[in-house]
């Protein structure tokens, strides 16, 4: 608390700083520094997350009028009755709450939940003047965004310059002036936005379908004449969260995990960083599958290199060499000319169109004009650019994705196109030896590959092959490693299972696969995928062998083998509720990074408790989604062959319709029933002479309706279960199974569900598991 004559001396501030008793924030100086300028240091007063162990600013005072030497400073309620930093040595006030206070007695304070205050005494209802009037690039619980007409408030966030700047950057975040009541991204140099949020429907904001049913927080809209805002309010008081508008130009929402020790996005808006308005700068290409996302265009470099290395690429690039008609003022034989750039978004800064009959014409009007940049012929005509190019966008035009790419052509020296020239011919070269020197030393391998095989001689190696540095074992080996394949893991559609020991201490899973397969170099490319797909859920892939006919697959060992045996096993370790859940959520995210993170959509199509490993700790690892047929973003290539195990297939596969990965969630969903019964889905609840009386699924979900979710938890588990998540878990379950493919979740939302970031709604009964199971249940 500050009061009037009780200034704080800054002499040390980081060790001099007010929180709340038991504060989640707390207020003091940071401090920010620069390699690029020497690592001077600017100091900043400013609220910051207390209860997180990663310093985390919230507020910043004085974000335009930095600090260099605080020596003398002291923060305190001046003559005037304002908060303010004061120079003791010149008596000058570097910042002020600046209120029109008549009386002097006041008080400041900092509140829990992060508001700084001046009120007229420490008992005081009446707030003179407060930080949550005054944001800066967060968001506060409790806060307003939006207007008050009669206070003269007009509450918005706006970004940081760069990653260790807060002074004022480019782009707002705030309520909508022209009458609509929806939230907008702007540039603060155009009044043009780029993102809105959608109009308030009662519940969220109609393009934000992320605020629905989320946990975390509460929204609402508020519209009074005078004043209307959107605020919202924690739901879960303990929850740490950051709602933010990023130097990105993005808002994003973050949540503090405690595991991780570290902020986890839950959303950000606009979702692709390419969305923003000239987030790269001029002459740059905006590219979402790569980082950094902004690359110069060839012909040019970067402008500011520090300004990229804190994350602010608005500078852009600018040429390596001035056009001719600019450096030689030559305008009727020019030297320039055009280098293509093709399949991206042509640039958004309008550009003039042209009554050019061919690409050669528009390309002439081009360069008669020494401000053009830039042209794209196509069927729309001639469009040409002038001055600086924004927003362009590489887009991905392989294959028979629609991406509307087009080429544009843009406009260098003829300098800059004799070294773009020369670097493509040094390439060629460089290609062209390698291919050679590899063809030399494959050539010598083989040779030394005869020998050997005449010489008979066994080595015993393991080749690197490198496919993503999957190893290529040779099948003795394999054959020797398991015993001659004699001790048996397990058989699954594939093929069967062996265990393996090499180099007489690493265990391995081994593979053989039946029936006949691709050829050799199909195989091989197709290894090479797999291996490239890696998360911590899914089983990794070690190794392969490709002899002949043979076909083998090497995979790391599971030491708790799958799932299946700890469930229905009486002779198994019995999973407690917190592993099932954990192995529920780990199943969850193995799924959601196939789906929705891999390069192409990877459908498992038969997800079950057999195809579930566990670790040495219990971590769950989805086996077998290398065999799963391999779909574009699109989806539009259809399965015609019915994969997957009895009791676990979606009716899609029935049905015959194009098949999505909603069939994983379906199965998942059945695996979500056993791991809650502990029993076989077709094992279902009987009848007091022992005949089954409903099909699992079906009697689950009534269950559900009727709020006795205990009555269908594993009886192992003698009643030592968290409910309420066995209830969410139920409820996941329930939806998961849905007829229609269209009610199920996504993947990527079950994972939120069950991380406690999204709500759920009770699930309707599935009307075709109601039909084929039958129920003594009235409807």
């Amino acid at each position: 608390m500050f009061c009037r004559g009780n200034g704080h001396h800054l002499g040390r501030p980081s060790t001099h700083r007010q929180r709340p008793r038991n504060g989640r924030y707390a207020l003091g100086f940071f401090e920010t520094s620069s390699k690029s300028s020497g690592n001077t240091s600017n100091w900043y007063l400013g609220i910051w997350f207390n209860t997180v162990p990663k310093f985390t600013s919230a507020w910043v005072a004085n974000r335009d009028k930095p600090i260099k030497n605080i020596t003398s400073l002291e923060l305190t309620i001046y003559q005037d009755g304002n908060l303010v930093i004061l120079n003791r040595s010149t008596k000058s006030i570097i910042w002020s709450t600046q209120a029109n206070i008549k009386r002097n007695s006041t008080t400041a304070m900092l509140l829990n939940n992060g508001n700084l205050v001046l009120k007229d005494s420490p008992n005081s209802s009446k707030v003179l003047w407060q930080s949550f009037d005054h944001p800066t690039d967060t968001f506060f619980p409790e806060a307003k965004l939006g207007w008050d007409k009669l206070a003269g408030l007009n509450r918005r966030i706006i970004s940081w310059k760069n990653s260790i700047n807060p002074a004022t950057g480019l782009y707002s975040y705030e309520l909508d002036h022209s009458g609509v009541d929806q939230l907008l991204i702007a540039p603060l140099s155009s009044s043009a936005p780029y993102w809105y949020s959608g109009v308030w429907n009662g519940k969220y904001f109609a393009s934000v379908p992320e605020m629905a049913g989320n946990k975390i927080w509460r929204s609402e809209f508020v519209d009074i004449g005078h004043e209307k805002y959107y605020t919202y309010s924690l739901v879960q008081a303990k929850r740490i969260t950051r709602h933010v508008i990023d130097i990105s130009g993005q808002v994003k929402v973050f949540v503090w995990n405690e595991r991780s020790q570290d902020w986890e996005m839950i959303f950000a808006q606009p979702r692709s960083s390419c969305d923003v308005y000239s987030i790269c700068g001029p002459y740059t290409i905006c590219n979402d599958n790569v980082l950094p996302n902004c690359n110069c265009m060839k012909g040019f470099t970067i402008t500011s290199p520090g300004d990229w290395e804190v994350e602010d690429r608005t500078s852009g690039c600018s040429r390596n060499t001035l056009l001719d008609c600019i450096s030689n003022k030559n305008t009727t034989h020019t030297t320039d000319n055009f280098y293509s750039v093709p399949c991206v978004g042509l640039p958004q800064n309008t550009p003039k169109v042209e009554a050019a009959k061919s690409a050669n014409e528009c390309a002439q009007l081009c360069l008669n004009n020494c401000s053009c940049t830039a042209y794209s012929f196509n069927n729309s005509g001639c469009s040409i650019w002038h001055n600086e190019l924004l927003n362009v966008r590489q887009l991905q035009c392989s294959g028979s994705t629609n991406s509307n790419g087009q080429t544009l052509y843009l406009r260098l020296s003829a300098k800059d196109m004799q070294s773009l020239e020369n670097n493509r011919k040094r390439i060629a070269i460089g290609v062209a030896t390698g291919i050679g020197a590899c063809a030399l030393g494959l050539f010598g391998l083989s040779l030394l590959v005869i020998i050997s095989r005449n010489k008979r001689k066994s080595s015993g190696r393991m080749l690197n092959d490198g496919c993503n540095g999957i190893i290529a074992f040779r099948y003795i080996d394999l054959h020797r490693a398991t015993k001659q394949f004699t001790e048996k893991l397990g058989r699954g559609s594939f093929g069967s299972v062996f265990k393996g020991l090499i180099n007489d201490s690493v265990s391995i899973a081994v593979k053989r696969l039946d029936g006949a397969y691709q050829g050799e170099k199909q195989f091989r490319a197709e290894v090479s995928s797999i291996g490239a797909v890696q998360h911590i859920n899914l089983v990794k892939l070690v190794g392969f062998c490709c002899e002949g006919s043979r076909r083998l697959l090497v995979y790391e060992y599971m030491p708790n083998l799958s799932l299946d045996v700890h469930l229905f096993q009486n002779n198994s370790t019995m999973l407690n509720w917190t592993a099932r859940y954990q192995i529920a959520l780990g199943v969850a995210r193995g799924l959601a990074y196939l789906h929705e993170s891999c390069r192409d959509c990877i459908i498992h199509c038969d997800i079950k408790p057999e195809n579930i490993l566990l670790d040495a700790s219990f971590l769950p690892k989805i086996a077998d989604f290398g065999m799963a047929k391999l779909l574009g973003r699109d989806h539009s290539r259809v399965l015609t062959t019915v994969r997957g195990t009895a009791g676990y297939l979606a009716p899609e596969w029935i049905t015959g319709v194009p098949i999505t990965p909603k069939v994983d969630v379906y199965s998942y969903g059945m695996v979500l029933l056993e791991i809650i019964s502990g029993r076989r889905n077709s094992c279902g609840p009987c009848t007091s002479d022992g005949n089954l009386d409903v099909y699992f699924p079906v009697h689950a979900a009534h269950k559900l309706l009727e709020g006795d979710v205990e009555s269908l938890i594993d009886q192992k588990l003698d009643g030592n279960v968290n409910l309420d998540e066995a209830e969410l878990v139920c409820k996941v379950a329930c939806w998961c199974i849905q007829d229609e493919e269209v009610g199920r979740p996504t993947m990527g939302q079950v994972v939120q569900i069950l991380e406690g970031l999204v709500d759920i709604r009770m699930p309707p009964i599935p009307r075709l598991l109601q039909a084929i199971g039958g129920s003594s249940h009235s409807m």
